[in-house]
């Protein structure tokens, strides 16, 4: 199997290739060259089979023998320490929980994965990585978690100063060792141009062997396909026929995972691409036409992203054909005050406490949903994360788990730095 940039098809790549690299050199994503469906005896016992198995079945199918048999299940097993329930909230309206991981947030998933195949890759070359990635919440958590102490790597994480929740950042930024977080003076757009310019800095490039961690690296989008399976297996099977997913967007590779899932044949009747204000998808998704604009900031701050990288998957999915994306994916914007009334009318109606971004998911269900459909949607952080938002909103305090209340009193080892790439290669070449 090789992967090609969804800036130049011509341009292809192994496997390894684009895990290592993260990003092409000419700025595109990678892409598969092709996604088939998953064969029929994959379906025949689905619903006897572990996560564990169900999830390397897909990922043997996806990579095409790109990784041998005995290593990708390694590297799935180590991944799936946790499982992702489906909650039931009403009748035919169901939640996929997808924080019982260590940093207690969906991104766990993809980090885990990610570092496990670093890991194999260093291992065999032999060579330190250095990991660069921009997070506007839980990405740095979970790849800081994931990375942590991991030998031949080093992690850089960049943030947008004030725009990520105290927990979020204490989950990355007190770590130290081979964990270095960078606290930028912007926001999470201005991180992740700064991530991008470094991976076509030819000098920077000569100087470290860079890759990234966010969703624009292919292992990390992969094994988030994983839980859309999952979540299948724990519907009942009355239930699966009409299936919509409403996923709480903001760089848009969880959606795009879940098109992949699709397109390897679960079926999904349509997805609902949820967003805060920051809307250039939904946008699109009207008009036909894209533009990416300053991110803004929402109680939901891990979607405050502005110009997603994972829309050019998205695009490139459907060869950039309007009609086809359209047909398969709708559009919802959900403000903060509506956020916040969902968190209050969900914890009282049914006693189930969203987060901000769930609450987010959970409104673009709603507003899609008919009765004869089943309807999932991405609960996508424990709501402990946002304690504040979510305790203000539905007047009772949360439960913060212990493994998020040792952070709270750890110590910040953040370096400031201003939204200048000059400076963050100087940081990368002289000071790491």
């Amino acid at each position: 199997m090789k992967f090609y940039s969804t800036r130049n098809p011509s341009h292809t790549v192994s496997f390894e290739q684009a895990v290592r690299k993260g990003l092409a050199p000419d700025g595109g994503l990678y892409m598969p060259e092709s996604i088939s469906s998953l064969p029929t005896s994959f379906w025949k016992d689905f619903d006897q089979k572990s996560f564990r198995d169900v999830s390397f079945e897909v990922a043997k199918h996806f990579l095409q023998g790109a990784l041998q048999d005995d290593d990708l299940r390694r590297i799935v097993d180590h991944t799936l320490q946790f499982d992702a329930p489906l909650v039931q909230i009403e009748s035919n309206v169901f939640s996929l929980e997808l924080f019982h991981g260590p940093t207690l947030a969906f991104k766990d998933f993809g980090a885990r994965f990610l570092a496990a195949v670093l890991g194999h890759l260093a291992d065999k070359k032999g060579e330190e990585i250095t990991i660069l990635v921009a997070t506007s919440g839980d990405t740095g958590s979970a790849v800081a978690q994931g990375f942590y102490r991991v030998p031949g790597t080093k992690v850089v994480v960049l943030y947008p100063s004030g725009k990520v929740s105290e927990l979020q950042e204490k989950q990355f930024a007190t770590l130290g060792e081979n964990i270095t977080a960078l606290e930028v003076d912007g926001t999470f757009d201005d991180c992740q141009r700064m991530v991008k310019q470094a991976f076509g800095d030819e000098e920077l490039q000569s100087k470290r062997v860079l890759t990234s961690a966010n969703s624009i690296n292919i292992a990390r989008l992969l094994p988030q396909t994983f839980y859309y399976f999952r979540a299948f297996q724990q519907l009942p099977e009355l239930q699966r026929s009409e299936v919509i997913i409403s996923v709480p967007s903001g760089n848009f590779g969880n959606l795009t995972a879940g098109l992949m899932s699709k397109r390897m044949g679960l079926p999904v009747k349509k997805f609902i691409a949820a967003t805060n204000l920051n809307d250039v998808v939904p946008a699109y998704l009207k008009s036909g036409i894209f533009q990416s604009r300053p991110s803004v900031s929402t109680i939901s701050n891990a979607m405050d992203v502005g110009d997603p990288s994972n829309f050019s998957r998205m695009l490139d999915l459907y060869r950039h054909d309007f009609a086809a994306l359209s047909k398969d994916v709708v559009g919802c914007v959900v403000p903060d005050e509506e956020t916040k009334s969902i968190l209050k009318n969900v914890h009282q109606k049914d006693n189930y406490i969203l987060d901000p971004h769930g609450a987010v998911g959970y409104k673009g269900l709603k507003n899609f949903l008919i009765p004869q459909e089943t309807g999932i949607f991405l609960e996508t952080a424990h709501p402990a994360k946002f304690r504040e938002t979510v305790e203000a909103a539905i007047g009772r305090s949360v439960v913060v788990p212990e493994r998020l209340q040792k952070f709270l009193s750890s110590t910040k080892k953040s370096v400031p730095i201003r939204k200048s790439f000059e400076d963050l290669k100087d940081f990368l070449i002289n000071k790491l």
